[in-house]
């Protein structure tokens, strides 16, 4: 009987990056979760326009619900001062001030700048119970959210680069 090793270590290290951003605490009264059907945001394109307009891996994560690899995108250990938008619509989403290095291998931010600009929503995809991180003007996937991040709000914004575009600067 012969072992792949490489197959082995592949499905170990996927293993590891849905864990290192699936981590949650027993508290679940923190975290509003809002509950959002798609043909309700202001943004409605079909597929095909939206890919027109994204890269790639800006659909596959915002519009298909995909993730990137840990570690590797461009705002993980990113902290230069200004605003975080979304990369599909615009929309204000996070400023530096609420980032911080979680160890996820994804940006995390303890806090939205505009609130209503975010839709929180239940996924019980991947066999994990998690909260969805949703852009309320055009309902792109952003990532998850979690209850073991630092005060004052004990939240983790964990999302990903790709749903993302900065702006350098003090916010206006």
């Amino acid at each position: 009987m012969s072992i792949n090793f490489r197959f082995i270590g592949f499905v170990a290290l996927i293993s590891i990056s849905f864990s290192a951003c699936a981590q949650k605490s027993g508290n679940n009264n923190q975290t509003k979760t809002t509950s959002t059907a798609m043909d309700t945001f202001e943004i409605k394109k079909t597929d095909d326009e939206w890919r027109k307009q994204l890269s790639p891996v800006q659909f596959g994560i915002l519009r298909e619900k995909g993730t990137e690899r840990p570690y590797t995108g461009e705002f993980d250990k990113f902290y230069e001062e200004g605003t975080y938008y979304c990369a599909a619509c615009g929309a204000e989403l996070f400023t530096s001030k609420t980032k911080y290095n979680s160890g996820c291998g994804w940006p995390a931010f303890y806090e939205p700048s505009v609130n209503k600009n975010i839709v929180e929503k239940r996924d019980v995809s991947h066999g994990m119970v998690r909260i969805e991180v949703m852009c309320a003007k055009c309902g792109g996937h952003l990532g998850h959210v979690f209850e073991d991040g630092p005060k004052p709000t004990g939240l983790r914004y964990c999302i990903n680069s790709g749903a993302l575009k900065f702006e350098a600067g003090k916010k206006k």
